[in-house]
């Protein structure tokens, strides 16, 4: 089901309720099956609606020709739920930085990240997208930019939908991945972030498997999103091998232990049978030293789980450095001897302030 209850009635347009109907979009197919029937159309119209909405990227009801004159006429104000682009920047390996602007004025970034074939040519087959869930973010982390600018609320369902559908057609590209690692914890966000994961399954047709969600952690949170038994992949940001350094990088650390942190994945591990992808930022004399690649193993050590090695990306604010290829490759090489599973993952976007860790509404005053 939908966070929001769809509008039983229509009102006329100038009802003064109409600021008060919620977005269609973020609807189940069933849900705009009895939202037509209670104005009295046929079913059939139901699945109509959700084609238009989910995949001719209809803005305007107004605009669903399939529909009789008179009542797309009389549906004409109710919202659909879509956001218009208020910034458009491209970097020079075709990732694209979206900054929407909400119905209510305020600014947020997703990201749409194309993948290359084997002649350096876009694939037409994968395209991944990195979505928001919150407007700013507060777990503050030192070394990102999102978290400098405070945090204002949470996104409903139909804004982390439309984020993905707005991608797909500025790329004219069917989205093959989607990856809830842009403004925002996705865990402090819950109720919408489960019914986006569900809408982008079942409406938009994004596997599951081809769904992540990232967060830094929040306590009990990733147990209970283990209860549902869903077949995404869970990366946890951890980017500290202990307790005091961690602490240090991320403050809202500082009441959630890491060993509870490590037990409650090894739990969704066993509830979902799904392994664990960890984050690591690799900040250079921070926390890339061989020792830091120790410490590491040991807390991961027999663990269902896969590290990404993230080289940091500058943001204006604080003055950490990005590792030397020689560091990365030894911090590599250390988890490797300690047979742990690991990848290096440069960041994409980096001359556009789309890459990891620099997303922050910055042309939001344009």
């Amino acid at each position: 089901m939908s966070a929001t209850p769809l509008v039983s009635q229509v009102d006329s347009p100038n009802s003064e309720k109409l600021e008060n109907i919620p977005p269609l979009l973020g609807a189940s197919v069933t849900e705009l099956t009895a939202w037509v029937q209670q104005q009295g159309q046929p079913g059939y119209r139901g699945k109509q609606l959700h084609d238009w909405i989910y995949h001719k990227g209809v803005r305007s009801l107004a605009d669903i020709t399939v529909f009789p004159k008179q009542w797309r006429a009389d549906l004409a104000e109710i919202p659909i739920g879509r956001s218009k682009i208020h910034y458009r920047s491209e970097a020079r390996d075709g990732t694209v930085k979206y900054l929407l602007q909400l119905s209510d004025g305020q600014i947020i970034e997703t990201v749409g990240i194309p993948s290359f074939g084997k002649g350096g040519e876009i694939s037409k087959t994968r395209l991944t997208v990195c979505v928001s869930t919150q407007v700013g973010c507060p777990m503050a982390c030192d070394f990102c930019a999102t978290g400098k600018g405070g945090f204002k609320r949470n996104l409903a369902t139909h804004e982390i939908v439309d984020q993905v559908l707005t991608v797909q057609e500025d790329f004219q590209q069917r989205v093959s991945n989607v990856v809830f690692m842009g403004l925002g914890e996705p865990l402090l966000n819950t109720e919408n972030v489960l019914a986006a994961l569900k809408s982008l399954n079942q409406d938009v047709g994004i596997g599951q498997r081809s769904l992540t969600v990232s967060t830094v952690g929040i306590r009990d949170r990733i147990r209970q999103l283990a209860q549902h038994h869903l077949q995404i992949t869970l990366a946890v940001s951890l980017h500290a091998p202990n307790q005091a350094l961690r602490e240090q990088l991320i403050p809202s650390a500082r009441p959630y232990p890491l060993e509870d942190l490590l037990a409650e994945c090894r739990e969704y591990v066993e509830i979902t049978g799904r392994r664990v992808t960890f984050e690591y930022i690799l900040l250079a004399g921070v926390n890339d030293l061989p020792e830091h690649a120790l410490q590491l193993a040991k807390c991961l050590r027999g663990f269902q789980s896969h590290v990404n090695l993230i080289p940091y990306n500058p943001i204006q604010e604080v003055d950490y450095k990005r590792p030397s290829s020689d560091r990365i490759q030894a911090f590599l090489n250390v988890l490797q001897q300690q047979n742990i599973a690991v990848s290096v993952r440069y960041s994409r976007g980096l001359d556009a302030d789309a890459a990891c860790g620099q997303l922050r509404a910055s042309k939001s005053r344009l």
